[in-house]
């Protein structure tokens, strides 16, 4: 397993980044779009007032998995996204770690993973077996218990913002949609041409200080399902170059435009990937495991925890970095956590490096194990995301 980097490995996609909380991350785009409105008691952390000055109007749109290294990948078939990324661009990091769940509650919520405690794709749910998976959350555990932090739709709104989410129709009413958008009015758009539409309808729609959320999910799917830079992928690609540019275009004269990402992506070759449910030394003193498929959380029996930590250790050796949940809180990885949180997190927290991922072909659904590329672990192919600010 030569060619690995490490958390002191070689730069570029594949070097280990740590998250930028409170001045460089995706929590902090709200908040500093809050304060270009006005709100009281936001925060500019990213520096946009004076770029946006006098801008009454904000429409975020998050394209999942458009990581800041997919750009160039996307240049030949996205001009416009190209273009922008070249301007008005910067790089970001997501939360730890780069899942979408965790993601999406980041940007609504304006905080770090530990605080609002969407802590993963998967989490065990504390004091049971159970393994909450949060894009298909219907409401167990309930979303204001299990989310504690207002989000800034929120805030918001309490300030007199007028504040929609657009989204995919499906999504209305979900436990994650509740978590990351409540105090947001939802509104329902499937495809580029209604997310567009929507969206520049309810940027325009009155005349005080307006917020505008959307969402578009498709370029992530088709990396996940045929890899990044796929024949699929490049149509996707495509496609958000269209709606940036409607956007972009239909912009009125007092709104900014900001474009930001949940995570990006990468493609896993078949032999970088192990089974932890045909390696019996990789089950070993494990009673649940959650996470994904880049980064696993263990959960595992009383005591067994350094046992642990040294057999995935060996098995996996610079495939990944094998560490306790106290060292992965001490570092920083997700933020304070509150006493609260922690027993989501696993026991041990295993972070691939590379392209390298563990999967769990018996205990998880077929399809995760068939997929192409992935996401979720601390590298900068997936933890560097693009902010595009545009004013009209």
């Amino acid at each position: 397993m030569t060619g690995v980097p490490g958390p002191d490995g070689p730069r570029g996609p594949l070097a280990v980044v740590p998250p930028r909380y409170g001045g460089g991350s995706l929590a902090d785009v709200l908040p500093s779009a809050l304060a270009v409105l006005g709100v009281p008691g936001a925060a500019d952390l990213l520096g946009l007032t004076s770029r946006l000055a006098g801008v009454r109007r904000i429409a975020v749109l998050l394209v999942d998995g458009l990581g800041w290294y997919q750009i160039p990948t996307a240049a030949p078939y996205a001009p416009t996204l190209a273009g922008l990324a070249a301007t008005v661009g910067r790089p970001l990091t997501s939360g730890f770690p780069s899942t979408t769940p965790t993601s999406l509650v980041s940007l609504g919520s304006g905080a770090a993973p530990g605080a609002h405690g969407v802590l993963g794709f998967t989490v065990r749910v504390p004091g049971t077996e159970r393994v909450l998976n949060h894009i298909e959350w219907t409401g167990d555990p309930e979303p204001l218990r299990w989310q504690p932090v207002r989000t800034q739709f929120e805030r918001a709104r309490a300030a007199g913002v007028a504040v929609t989410v657009v989204s995919r129709p499906e999504y209305a009413g979900s436990g994650l949609t509740l978590a990351a958008n409540r105090g947001g009015d939802y509104r329902g758009a499937a495809g580029v041409d209604a997310l567009a539409r929507t969206m520049l309808a309810a940027l325009s729609a009155g005349a005080g200080p307006t917020l505008v959320s959307g969402y578009h999910p498709d370029l992530d799917r088709h990396g996940h399902l045929t890899g990044v830079d796929s024949a699929p992928w490049r149509v996707a690609a495509a496609e958000v170059d269209v709606l940036l540019t409607r956007l972009v275009n239909g912009l009125p004269p007092d709104a900014g435009l900001l474009v930001t990402a949940d995570h990006g992506q990468l493609d896993v070759p078949a032999a970088h990937r192990f089974d932890l449910d045909t390696d019996l030394r990789l089950r070993a003193g494990v009673r649940v495991v959650a996470g994904e498929p880049r980064v696993r959380y263990l959960h595992v029996e009383p005591g067994a925890a350094p046992d642990v930590v040294a057999a995935w250790s060996e098995v996996l050796g610079a495939a990944a970095r094998v560490e306790t949940r106290e060292e992965a809180v001490a570092a920083g990885r997700f933020g304070p956590v509150p006493e609260e949180h922690l027993r989501r997190i696993g026991d041990v927290v295993v972070t691939c490096h590379g392209t390298y991922a563990v999967l769990a072909t018996r205990s998880e659904p077929p399809a995760v194990s068939r997929l192409v590329a992935y996401h979720g672990a601390d590298t900068a192919a997936e933890m560097t995301i693009p902010l595009l600010v545009v004013r009209g």
